[in-house]
């Protein structure tokens, strides 16, 4: 059974960063990111990062959900 998390960060109204961990074909975990600069028009895809264990690649994505936080992000 796949598991995939999704995160959305935004400020302003602006979507800025949109994050996806999802279970891997071949057993890693798999984190891609699309970044989009404040002021932007197009997201600019990063990853996939690739990890041995959910929770390296869940832990991955807790720390840039809280550093989105810190700069005054809204995530959902």
């Amino acid at each position: 059974m796949a598991s995939e998390l999704v995160r959305e960060a935004s400020r302003d109204g602006q979507r800025l960063v949109w994050l996806r961990c999802y279970d891997g074909p071949d057993g890693v975990t798999v984190v891609e990111a699309q970044v989009t600069p404040p002021g932007a028009a197009e997201a600019v895809l990063r990853g996939p990062y690739r990890f041995a264990s959910a929770a390296e690649g869940f832990r991955f994505v807790q720390e840039a959900v809280l550093a989105l936080q810190y700069l005054g992000c809204a995530v959902t």
